[in-house]
């Protein structure tokens, strides 16, 4: 259904990279959320009258939650494609971020009402009541459920969208309460067993189970996570497919939304080349950026000697050192300075933030091992540097 509406009311649907693109996905998927989730709640509502089930009604009423979370992702997208402004000059991109923390906050307030009432249910069991409707409405709303995960998380990993991943977690987590509550059903109608309270229990820490995983979710970008790999590995092989370049460092990428990204970079470039033929090329790599990755992007030129045998070689050489003492260590930045009475050899090491080593472990092995180098008397001048990437 998702893919006919989509291509009847999204011109270019399929490119999802498309800021205004993602926007109707996201207001496409909100509209629909809301009007399955409304007819799962008068269906459920139903039944759960008819059965007396506290499992059922409850769960009815998280559907009700989840039209409101519907609610919610709409106006998310619809707020996170607004354009900048004085008071935004980046966007309003992390509103779709908002959005899904919104959801998941729904998802865990519903989990907890669930437990409650359970335990209540618990203390005052109740027989519930049965019969071939209350079934094929639960069994309905087990198929919608599974419907509605498949296209808000297939659509989540096209549009890498944290917030319509929530949304998607929560139809999961719908789909498996659900289940939990017409097995309740059944094993008390063939059994006599009154389980409803203690299914309640497990359906709503399940529930609050998948609003604490979709809330890290959507706090991390918030808070500024760590670019993926896929993103990271594309930038660098577009900036060093260009020959001017030799290599880059210190990659940061500012997230401010689902396809509004800021990067800055450092860009190695021969000291013997054209400055303004340099230059020139390094805007057009800029431009590439935002053609290709959407990405807005700043680079800084790093001139490196290219063309001084011993320097090359020294490069050569303490870059061995830097990998033979971690293979994760990276080096860049590296100048020589001569003097009447020893050589500094100048250069940055990214040490992660992983790594087992101290900086000043890093600083003291290093030192030592290029103090002991025999063809010269060369000094290590290092900083130490962090990987944003």
């Amino acid at each position: 259904m998702i893919t006919l509406l989509s291509s009847l009311f999204i011109k270019d649907h399929k490119n999802y990279t498309s800021p205004r693109v993602r926007q109707a996905y996201g207001m496409l998927c909100g509209a629909v959320g809301i009007g399955l989730n409304i007819l799962l709640f008068l269906g459920k509502w139903l039944a759960g009258t008819l059965s007396g089930s506290i499992a059922i009604t409850a769960d009815a009423f998280n559907n009700l939650s989840d039209a409101g979370s519907s609610v919610i992702t709409l106006i998310g997208f619809k707020l996170s494609g607004q354009k900048p402004d004085p008071e935004h000059p980046f966007g309003h991109g992390r509103m779709e971020y908002i959005s899904g923390l919104f959801v998941s906050v729904a998802i865990l307030i519903m989990g907890f009402e669930l437990i409650k009432s359970s335990i209540e249910k618990l203390l005052h069991p109740e027989p519930i009541e049965s019969s071939p409707v209350v079934m094929g409405i639960l069994a309905a709303s087990i198929l919608v459920k599974v419907y509605m995960f498949y296209y808000n998380h297939s659509l989540s990993k096209k549009l890498q969208s944290a917030a319509m991943n929530a949304t998607a977690m929560d139809s999961l987590s719908d789909t498996v309460s659900t289940t939990l509550v017409l097995a309740a059903t059944l094993i008390s109608h063939f059994t006599g067993l009154l389980l409803d309270g203690w299914f309640g229990v497990m359906v709503g820490v399940f529930i609050f189970y998948t609003g604490i995983n979709t809330m890290k979710d959507t706090i991390d970008p918030l808070l500024g996570q760590k670019p993926n790999e896929e993103l990271v590995s594309e930038i660098e092989q577009l900036v060093t497919s260009h020959p001017v370049v030799y290599g880059i460092h210190d990659l940061i990428v500012h997230d401010y939304g689902p396809g509004r990204l800021m990067i800055s970079l450092h860009a190695e470039v021969s000291s013997d080349g054209n400055l303004l033929e340099i230059h020139d090329e390094i805007d057009n790599i800029e431009n590439e950026l935002q053609s290709k990755l959407h990405c807005a992007a700043t680079i800084h030129m790093d001139p490196i000697v290219t063309n001084d045998e011993e320097v090359v070689h020294m490069r050569f050489t303490v870059q061995n050192l830097v990998q033979q003492m971690d293979s994760d260590f990276k080096m860049h930045d590296f100048r020589m300075v001569k003097g009447p009475t020893h050589t500094n050899l100048i250069f940055d090491v990214v040490v992660p933030y992983k790594s087992p080593y101290t900086d000043v472990q890093v600083l003291t092995q290093l030192k030592e091992q290029i103090r002991q180098i025999q063809d010269g008397n060369y000094y290590a001048v290092i900083q130490i540097d962090r990987e944003y990437c």
